[in-house]
């Protein structure tokens, strides 16, 4: 959610085997539009940097203190969003100037805020009129929207877009066909989609104003506080010594410094430009190395407290406390992390990999003095778990606690400079998820008018013959291919207005359906052949981006498994517990079954597993993750053996192999 920092070239990733900011940045901008920004230098980039910063400090004053009506606020937020939207990302990404747009890019940013703006000024107007506008309105709408959309197709991406596009032709053609005029429809539809709550300034670009800019602000001042660097020292300590112990250190520092940015790739380059020439240095090839950092990271956004920006839709839609979310989303996050812990300690092994020589390892004495630099993330939870205070008020005192700490540190003390970074980082950030949400709520929008999303439940519900686990594959498969091109926010809502109630229609409880359609979005980072996450780590890896995506999702398998666990056994999520020792249960048989599926990928434990054995390791581990108490006794058994087994063949081999 934060905005991403590019490694430090004086650092580590200066190594002559690991890539440089020049080559994340390179890679980047092939895949990720949010990369391609304009060139701003000398004084247009000062002001430029106190524009995007007095728009987070504007953030932070209309959602605290404003009284306007919610149409003024949202409208004018989306306003803002146009004018710097334009300022950061050009229409191309090639032939940049350093300082230059051109003119056509400064009419569409004056003519498209304009049309926000002109609605804020007018809301009460225009809502008296309801679907009466007049045609000035109309024309505003369209003109509007479209410039919306443009700066969508810039910084997000052509698939959702595609996805608009597809349902607007889909609204106009079911409207008409009920014997309206193309200016009635029109109309009808502009009113909906740009001037109502149902539109463009719907649930998500509310949820996105309230809760997910101050967040992201938050995020970026934390950064700022070298909260970073003491998760990855404090890593080193935990796990450094062990086998293999650098990629631990990535797991135990990612896992960590992702409740904090809450984005896959940027949690990769930060973290990473440390961790993975560890793991390089250690042994690990280039693409495990890079695999590792993106999975870890792409895990920010299940890990509580912050998690990822579409975790405030979810509480949004579901019309529940975040801390709810919070917690429910606590025990899937820790099985997530450690399946990928547990594929890297079986790969330390299989290479005989050595850890971090203890006196190399940072001393527990500094790291206890520098405990006071988690007081700002303390202060959070405890508010948020507390009901002490609104989200919105818990986030900015957040951010104030952050700033203090800031000037406590004496190794990365903040300055005035700094406090600009931050404000300027969480207003950028803002905008590709900011646009995000403005089309969801278009696409949501498209799906109210037209009663879309019932056909599309009454069409999968018959085809899946109301089997759920066809219910469950279909969706899974929507939401990681939508995700391939589409920011998680984005996917989260779209898959929330059409695959989520499908899903609860047949039978899935709501939270559940609603963290099924979440998972499947995230790990679509990590999912070839569109994986940004994986990509940004093997751009620092200097390894192979495809081979690296498939890697990772290996190591993420957890994530692929874990949503079924919680679509059959709601326990896992805290819904409908029968008693303590149901959950337990659930723990422990993940935990065997995700080490029964790691070990059957990776093939070693105590020594190489053969193929047979591997597919029989598998099932054992699948059975595990099914609800039950026979499939978990069949599957124990199954693991148990070819453990033992392994074991024995192990011991038999040493005194030959000496």
């Amino acid at each position: 959610m934060s905005n991403i920092k590019k490694p430090d070239t004086k650092g580590p990733v200066a190594d002559e085997g690991v890539g440089t900011a020049a080559d994340v940045d390179s890679v980047m901008k092939k895949y990720d539009r949010e990369s391609n920004v304009r060139i701003w230098e000398g004084k247009p980039k000062a002001v430029i940097r106190i524009l995007m910063a007095a728009f987070s400090l504007y953030c932070i004053g209309m959602t605290l203190f404003s009284q306007a009506m919610q149409e003024v606020r949202l409208s004018a937020f989306l306003g803002f969003i146009v004018i710097i939207g334009y300022l950061t990302y050009p229409a191309r990404k090639h032939h940049l100037r350093p300082n230059h747009i051109p003119w056509y890019d400064v009419i569409l940013m004056v003519v498209g805020a304009g049309c926000f703006f002109f609605y804020a000024f007018n809301a009460m107007d225009i809502i008296q009129l309801s679907v009466n506008i007049k045609p000035l309105h109309v024309a505003v709408g369209v003109v509007g929207l479209l410039i919306l959309m443009e700066l969508c197709r810039r910084c997000v991406g052509l698939p959702i877009l595609c996805v608009v596009t597809v349902l607007l032709i889909y609204t106009f053609i079911n409207m008409m066909g009920n014997g309206k005029g193309l200016y009635q429809v029109l109309r009808r539809v502009i009113y909906t989609l740009f001037y109502s709550t149902s539109g463009a300034i719907g649930t998500p670009i509310s949820t996105c104003y309230k809760y997910i800019v101050l967040f992201i602000i938050f995020g970026a001042f934390l950064e700022r506080t070298g909260i970073a660097s003491f998760f990855i020292s404090l890593a080193n300590r935990v796990a450094g010594w062990a086998s293999g112990g650098p990629a631990k250190v990535a797991v135990i520092s990612s896992a960590l410094c992702g409740m904090v940015s809450g984005s896959s790739v940027g949690n990769t380059v930060t973290t990473g430009s440390v961790t993975i020439p560890m793991m390089k240095k250690t042994g690990y090839r280039s693409e495990f190395a890079g695999a590792v950092e993106a999975a870890a990271s792409t895990g920010g956004q299940i890990m509580p407290p912050i998690m990822g920006a579409a975790a405030f839709l979810l509480a949004e839609y579901m019309d529940v406390p975040y801390k709810e979310v919070a917690l429910k989303a606590t025990l899937p996050a820790v099985l997530y992390f450690t399946g990928i812990f547990i594929a890297v300690h079986l790969e330390a092994k299989r290479l005989g990999l050595k850890g971090i020589p203890r006196d190399q390892l940072p001393k527990i004495g500094p790291l206890l003095k520098k405990l006071y630099l988690l007081a700002p993330l303390v202060l959070l939870v405890w508010m948020v778990t507390t009901n002490t205070s609104t989200m919105q008020r818990a986030a900015a005192i957040s951010i104030v606690a952050a700033i203090v700490v800031g000037f406590i540190n004496p190794d990365e003390r903040l300055t005035v400079s700094k406090i600009i970074d931050a404000l300027e980082g969480g207003a950028k950030g803002s905008i590709t998820v900011a646009v995000a949400c403005g089309m969801a709520g278009l696409v949501a929008g498209c799906i109210t008018v037209t009663g879309l999303a019932s056909k599309l439940i009454a069409g999968v519900v018959s085809i899946s013959g109301d089997t759920l686990i066809i219910g469950l594959v279909l969706t899974m498969l929507c939401c990681i291919v939508l995700g391939m091109g589409v920011p998680t926010t984005a996917n989260y809502c779209i898959m929330a207005s059409t695959c989520a109630p499908i899903l609860i229609k047949m039978g899935l409880p709501d939270m559940a359906a609603h963290f099924f359609v979440f998972y499947f979005g995230i790990v679509a980072d990590i999912t070839p052949p569109v994986a940004l996450a994986a990509y940004a780590g093997a751009a620092i890896a200097k390894g192979n981006p495809m081979k690296t995506g498939v890697q990772a999702t290996k190591l993420a398998i957890a994530a692929f498994i874990v949503p079924y666990i919680f679509a059959y056994s709601p326990a896992m999520l805290f819904i409908d517990v029968s008693g303590w020792w149901e959950v337990v249960q659930i723990i422990v048989s993940s935990l065997v079954g995700l080490f029964g599926v790691a070990a059957a990928l990776n093939g070693y434990v105590f020594c190489k597993i053969p193929l047979l054995l591997r597919l029989f390791l598998a099932v054992g581990g699948l059975c595990m993750m099914i609800p039950g108490t026979l499939s978990d006794v069949g599957g124990l058994v199954m693991v148990i053996a070819v453990l033992l087994y392994q074991r024995v063949r192990s011991r038999r081999a040493a005194p030959i192999a000496s």
